[in-house]
């Protein structure tokens, strides 16, 4: 009966240390990720080109409107090489709702929440 009881015993320890150790992967992989998005997140700020649209058009194959300082440039982007399709102004683009996004994805977390706050119906007591 001992036996049993410490064989049992030692399973439910060997249990919660693995339980320990999957948590902290999950820590880990957690903070290495946030850590690389705001990597990403500096790198995504140029003042002079940012990517309008892009659309897949098959396997490694994208198609993007570019903009650098005042021109749209409409690229094909492969494998291994990007080529230049076309220049557009900005008069032949119909939609501009990515200047709003570009503006939206500057807000705080707190402005984003009062916004959210707002739209949500008041609790009557």
């Amino acid at each position: 009966m001992n036996i049993l009881l410490s064989g049992a015993l030692e399973s439910f320890l060997q249990l919660i240390g693995a339980l320990i150790i999957f948590a902290f992967v999950l820590l880990l992989v957690y903070l290495v990720t946030r850590w690389m998005g705001s990597i990403q997140k500096g790198q995504g700020h140029h003042k002079n080109l940012h990517i309008v649209e892009t659309i897949g058009v098959g396997n490694n194959k994208m198609i993007s409107i570019v903009e650098a300082g005042t021109q749209y440039l409409v690229v094909a982007i492969g494998k291994d090489e990007i080529h230049l399709l076309a220049k557009l102004s900005r008069e032949e683009l119909k939609d501009f709702s990515f200047e709003e996004e570009a503006k939206s994805s500057q807000e705080s977390f707190s402005d984003v929440m009062k916004k959210l706050k707002e739209k949500l119906p008041k609790k009557q007591d």
